[in-house]
């Protein structure tokens, strides 16, 4: 663990502040449209999934963006931080659900409890799944690099993107749609939300080497070497 100084020192702090915030964004985002189902055209298949799937895979590469260059427990704090932003946003709609509509409100009690009435649901699912798979991420994240001696950048990102996702995807499906659909129904939708996320993974491994590629250039640090903040 490499403590920087001066400028570096500034530009680490203020970089682990914005992924921090990318990341609880992306996260409430994901919980608040996840109430809508969407078919996804790859061109070479078609995945029905959540909305809130969408901007999910941005939660898991900034994780392990976070983990290369902040190390495991810094990591951890922010996936926990995420936690409890859910569920304040719990908090608020429950909130927002509690005073009555006016009656020229744009947007009308019945509008609104169609949209959120399920959303405690789905954060409570997400919650559930978000902890066991963001936590399950890093540790394996680590693992694949103490194993390679910080190398095969690739090889950790995906195995553990990939593993992690398929706990989050069957925690989730299972715990929203028990009761409501079929096992044959839930298992399609776990593979359908599976497998998009394995191919968004796939594709975000050029992504992260060069998000990595700056931030090192921008904090002078080595292939592999983390930072305290």
């Amino acid at each position: 663990m490499r403590e920087l100084e001066g400028l570096h020192a500034e530009r680490a702090k203020f970089l682990f502040l914005l992924l921090s915030a990318l990341f609880i964004t992306a996260l409430v985002a994901t919980n608040l449209i996840a109430n809508k189902f969407v078919t996804v055209d790859m061109g070479f298949g078609s995945f029905v999934i959540s909305a809130g799937v969408l901007p999910y895979p941005i939660t898991f590469l900034i994780t392990d963006i976070l983990s290369e260059v902040y190390g495991r427990k810094r990591t951890n704090q922010v996936v926990i931080s995420g936690f409890f932003a859910s569920v304040f946003v719990i908090f608020i709609l429950k909130l927002g659900g509690f005073f009555p509509a006016i009656d020229n409100s744009p947007v009308s009690n019945e509008a609104y409890d169609v949209v959120f009435q399920n959303t405690w649901r789905i954060i409570g699912a997400s919650m559930l799944a978000y902890l066991a798979a963001q936590l399950v991420d890093v540790r394996l994240f680590h693992f694949w690099k103490n194993l390679t001696n910080g190398k095969h950048l690739w090889l950790r990102n995906n195995a553990s993107t990939i593993l992690s996702q398929l706990v989050d995807t069957t925690l989730v499906i299972f715990v929203v749609f028990v009761g409501n659909a079929s096992y044959g129904e839930i298992g399609s939708m776990i593979m359908d939300g599976w497998q998009f996320k394995m191919l968004v993974a796939l594709a975000d491994t050029v992504l992260i080497y060069g998000v990595l590629a700056i931030i090192r250039s921008r904090l002078q640090i080595n292939f592999g070497e983390e930072v305290a903040i």
